[in-house]
């Protein structure tokens, strides 16, 4: 499997997911429009993150925000 540059991390117990391009931590976010913004600020503006193919999403995909239970 091809590694993808953008990584969102599983849902954290404390809330927020980590999110990394290219091994580089962008920030914690909170909802997707923070994943948004944090691919805005490193460049990459035309990305949807719901269903491109950069993104890798640990621990479920852009619809979870919190650990299940």
């Amino acid at each position: 499997m091809a590694r993808r540059p953008v990584v969102v991390s599983r849902p954290s117990p404390s809330g927020g997911r980590r999110v990394r391009a290219d091994g580089e931590i962008l920030g914690l976010a909170y909802g997707v429009r923070d994943v948004e913004e944090f691919l805005r600020r490193a460049g990459l503006e035309d990305v949807d993150v719901e269903t491109s193919d950069l993104i890798e999403w640990r621990g479920g995909g852009p619809e979870v925000w919190s650990v299940r239970t």
